[in-house]
């Protein structure tokens, strides 16, 4: 089983980034897919998440109407397009996936992202 973050870097406040996970070892399109962050000193914080068949999504009040997560089970990749970002998004992103009626959970290695000018 693989998740393998893409996409993080260094950007200025107000940029985009796109981060995206493929996942390899497992039946993709029946987990539920998450992305997390962590920021320095602070706890792990769940960011957005989507159904396993794409049609329901959740978002940290914080990243509403800035962040959006998509999948493409055909590619086994999920997305996270994150749009007018601030210094406060700076951390490493995770990816996550999770089978409910199972239990099988799945963690990526993360991927940073630093938010400054």
């Amino acid at each position: 089983v693989q998740l393998v973050e893409s996409g993080g870097g260094l950007v200025q406040p107000g940029g985009s980034l796109r981060l995206s996970c493929a996942a390899s070892g497992f039946t993709f399109s029946s987990y539920d897919m998450r992305w997390y962050r962590q920021a320095p000193g602070k706890e792990r914080e769940l960011v957005a998440a989507i159904a396993s068949a794409g049609g329901s999504t959740n978002y940290a009040d914080s990243v509403k109407g800035r962040f959006t997560i998509s999948r493409d089970n055909a590619k086994n990749t999920v997305y996270l397009q994150m749009d007018s970002l601030k210094p406060e998004d700076t951390a490493v992103y995770y990816c996550n996936a999770r089978q409910a009626y199972s239990g099988y959970d799945y963690w990526g290695q993360g991927t940073r992202v630093t938010v400054s000018a």
